[in-house]
């Protein structure tokens, strides 16, 4: 056998195929894409630079030809690619079976150019056999997975790159607008103003408690009125979001008032009686295995990981792990939308159910159909590699975030082949009324759940968006009750309601919305999300997707003149044409060409924007009019963020900046009046400064209340800034004065010089609380510590001690050794540190079992300094 050349994009998944194929085969890794558009100008090679089309990268009028340039650091791994080439027989291009995959060992094959024969192989799970299987049925580069991946890479750089420049012009410089994207964060923007229309409804009714043979229930009053007239009690469902109304042709009945259930209450007469009695079996079907946006809806709602923490993750669950003393993979591939298992897995996992459950757990294979829309690449659910693998196994060798995805999908796969679970729902209608028929008769209902048979339950409980939806799904025991039996309640209460507005986005609502609307693909749904964070059109906050003021103003700039390039039908009908070039459906230059030059009577994006730009007006987003003046107040997006804008008049403008973090749904117009109020009085004097004879005055700023000492200078004046400082969190405005405000602007002092380093030692406040600086080493100081009066001997004290930094300060010290050597919980697992330096601890040592003699080994074998964030 000659030499092989195995080529892979990522070097764990080398060093992974490199144990498995052994000496006749070399495994190099190409680090992801070899080659792509330029991002910059000064990557544009020279002979393009004149070319009117070199800023897009693409060639519009020569069949959308694009411009490939190898970046900077991609020429190294290519070197080490043409390096390997020299002495191989055969090369085998193994990337990842889906699009970008294909993409990616095209793009190789075309820097490369070998003259020895090139094949294609492809696999979904990195074991011996699958990988062999592969070796031994090999094909060509598929040429349709190709140019549906170029096509959607050239309609990404041509929207974003035609667009964005209008969005410079027309809201603020540096925005970006993306084919995707900006649809993602227009689903946010919609979701946002329905609770900036949402009115709030208040209802009541009542909750009574009951007892019987040892077992307390509740019940709830479900319905009211008089014989042969018995009306439903309005719930949230009953009203309209908008108006904070019943909904138009309601016929429930709304009880308002806490006094108009009281009087209820007061008129029934006790015991009251047992009038229905309802059992009904029932069953639930366990979900099916994972793809790749359940998977990471799961994550999210489970352990509140982000879509590209777990793709991170179950990379590296795919790539490989080292095993006793072998690298395998334990999952198969991650980024897919089929729902299919091997018939190896489905006998696997019988066998495992039958033997940790028992056989009545399973009673045979299910297979599940795909029904996401515009699914693709037909591969494998995501599932273990080897299903006897359990999560206990595996658990020493995983990180604690590695454990959980691997355990989350082993349980998954497990339940997707285990029996029903049978449940049972009993319903009880409980009557109560008042002597005489004065007061009309109230049914309570109360519903309980037994579990009968557990089934897949016993292994995996699906996530739930909603929580309310999680409490709905216990088991809830109602006493044995029969229709006629007296009940006395133990309490009976009223309860106020109100209704609630549209829950925001998670990450893992946006994704399932995404994908319904087939929006994306599952390689693509951790990007979006990823992009409109870091662009700033969403904050993430809890579990929540907030849209900022600029995602408004965007949004409503494209709404209005580019319509369907924010319309998720238009969208999924772009995906959808990319998967039919995908298939040698539709021919990718007509595609290219119908969306950039247009189709018979409709225009093309060039033609859209050229007719477009002209008419837009600076988008604002209306809050209503000035109770003062009857003009509008609007938020605009301007250099320096949102702020409110009011026009008495041409000459006569006000505005204010909005405070940092404020939601635009939480914004309203009475608080809008008020902050510009604030604005037209402007600072406070509190008092001149002894020392300087300066004026200091209380301010406020976008991130709240500040003082500050001396005059703000002109714009673009060559005077320092004057000295400032926030007020302390809790505080009002109200309390500040002139003492406490030169105290806050004392910071930072100087302490005085340390005897040995003759450096000066400052105390300071900062972003994350007050600290110790000299030269540039800091330290925090401790919550006995008050930055106001702590001195010189203590500030030396605090810098004498080993360094923690930033959260590593808050980790969890699981053992401590001799020379300040202590082993942390990190959030990638177990590491150990002086203070100094790092070391990760690899992953067939137990840290459990981690001596002092082998901690400091380790230390000086692997240790490195901790990395600094990058300063923004």
């Amino acid at each position: 056998m000659g030499k092989n050349l195995v080529i892979v994009e990522s070097p764990a998944k080398a060093k992974t195929l490199a144990r498995i194929l052994g000496s006749d085969y070399t495994v190099e890794a190409s680090y992801g894409h070899v080659r792509d558009l330029p991002e910059k100008a000064d990557q544009i090679p020279a002979k393009y630079k004149k070319e009117k089309w070199a800023r897009l990268g693409v060639d519009v009028d020569n069949d959308f030809e694009p411009l490939y340039i190898v970046s900077a650091d991609k020429k190294r791994h290519i070197q080490t690619l043409k390096k390997a080439l020299a002495g191989a027989d055969r090369v085998l291009l193994a990337t990842d079976e889906d699009r970008e995959g294909e993409s990616i060992s095209w793009h190789v094959l075309e820097l490369l150019k070998p003259e020895v024969p090139v094949h294609r192989i492809a696999f979904h799970e990195i074991t011996e056999e699958a990988i062999r299987a592969a070796i031994d049925n090999p094909r060509e580069i598929n040429l349709n997975l190709v140019r549906a991946q170029e096509s959607r890479r050239i309609l990404d750089r041509l929207f974003g790159y035609q667009l964005s420049p209008v969005l410079w012009k027309k809201v603020r410089t540096g925005l970006s607008a993306g084919r995707v994207q900006s649809v993602a964060v227009r689903l946010c923007v919609l979701r946002e103003r329905a609770r900036r229309h949402f009115r709030r409804a208040v209802y009541w009714d009542v909750e009574a408690e009951f007892e019987k043979d040892g077992t307390s229930f509740s019940a709830r009053l479900a319905r009211l009125g008089r014989s042969g007239q018995m009306g439903a009690v309005a719930t949230g469902q009953s009203f309209d979001a908008d108006s904070g109304e019943l909904k138009a042709g309601s016929k429930a009945l709304w009880l308002e008032r806490r006094g108009d259930v009281e009087d209820l209450i007061s008129g029934w007469t006790s015991p009251w009686s047992v009038t229905a009695v309802t059992e009904k079996p029932f069953s639930r079907k366990p979900a099916p295995p994972f793809t790749t946006s359940s998977l990471q809806q799961e994550a999210n709602r489970k352990f509140r990981f982000s879509a590209k923490h777990t793709m991170r993750l179950a990379q590296r669950l795919y790539e490989g792990i080292e095993l006793g003393g072998e690298r395998v993979g334990l999952i198969t591939y991650m980024r897919t939308d089929s729902l299919t298992l091997s018939n190896k897995a489905l006998s696997d996992a019988r066998e495992v159910i039958a033997r940790r459950y028992g056989k009545d757990f399973t009673d045979g294979p299910r297979r599940y159909k795909t029904r996401a829309k515009g699914a693709q690449e037909a591969h494998e659910a995501i599932r273990p590699s080897e299903i006897s693998r359990t999560p206990e196994a595996m658990s020493r060798y995983l990180t604690g975030d590695e454990r959980k995805i691997y355990d989350l999908i082993w349980k998954r796969t497990l339940a997707s082949q285990m029996t029903d679970a049978r449940l049972r729902r009993t319903s009880i209608e409980i009557t109560a009324a008042g002597v005489g028929g004065e007061t009309p008769r109230g049914i309570f209902s109360a519903t309980g759940k037994t579990i009968e048979f557990p089934g897949f339950l016993r292994a995996y409980v699906e996530g739930a968006d909603d929580p309310k939806a999680d409490l709905a799904d216990r088991e809830v025991i109602l006493p044995p009750l029969a229709e006629g039996d007296a009940l006395a309640p133990t309490a009976v209460e009223p309860s106020r309601h109100e209704t609630q507005p549209p829950a925001r986005f998670t990450e893992a609502s946006l994704i399932k919305e995404l994908e319904k609307e087939g929006i994306g693909r599952p390689s693509t749904y951790a990007s979006i999300i990823d992009t409109i964070q870091r662009r700033g059109y969403v904050e993430k906050r809890g579990n929540a997707l907030i849209p900022t003021f600029t995602a408004h103003a965007v949004t409503q700039l494209l709404e209005k003149h580019f319509t369907d390039y924010v319309d998720t039908q238009f969208t999924a009908r772009m995906e959808e044409q990319l998967d039919d070039i995908a298939e040698g459906e539709l021919d990718w230059l007509e595609h290219l060409r119908a969306f950039y030059f247009g189709n018979g009577d409709t225009p093309g994006l060039e033609q859209r924007i050229a007719d477009e730009e002209p008419k837009i007006d600076y988008p604002a987003m209306q809050l209503g009019v000035h109770p003062e003046s009857g003009k509008a107040v609007v938020v605009r997006v301007g250099r320096y963020g949102a702020y409110i804008q009011h026009k008495r008049s041409d000459e006569d403008r006000e505005a204010a900046t909005l405070p940092a973090g404020l939601a635009p749904a939480d914004l309203t117009l009475e608080m809008a009046v008020e902050l510009l109020a604030q604005a037209v009085i402007g600072s406070q004097e509190l008092g001149a400064d002894p020392e300087s004879g300066q004026t200091v005055y209380l301010c406020r700023g976008r991130y709240g209340p500040y003082v500050q000492l001396g005059e703000t200078p002109e714009r673009g004046s060559k005077e320092p800034k004057p000295k400032r400082a926030s007020l302390p969190k809790g505080l009002a405005e109200e309390e500040a004065n002139l003492e406490l405000a030169l105290k806050w602007l004392s910071l930072p002092r100087t302490l005085g010089t340390d005897p040995e380093s003759e450096e000066k030692v400052i105390v300071a406040s900062g972003r994350f609380g007050p600290y110790i600086k000299r030269g540039k080493d800091t330290r925090s100081l401790t919550a006995d510590d008050d930055v106001y009066t702590v001195g010189l001997e203590r500030a030396l004290e605090l810098l004498a001690q080993p360094k923690t930094r930033g959260r590593r300060s808050a980790r969890t010290v699981l053992k401590e050794f001799p020379d300040n050597l202590q082993l942390l919980d990190g959030r990638y697992g177990p590491y150990l540190t002086n203070g100094e330096l790092n070391a990760s601890l690899p992953r067939d040592l137990n840290a459990a079992e981690l001596t002092a003699e082998r901690a400091a080994e380790l230390l000086a074998e692997r240790g490195k300094p901790p990395k600094r964030r990058a300063k923004k």
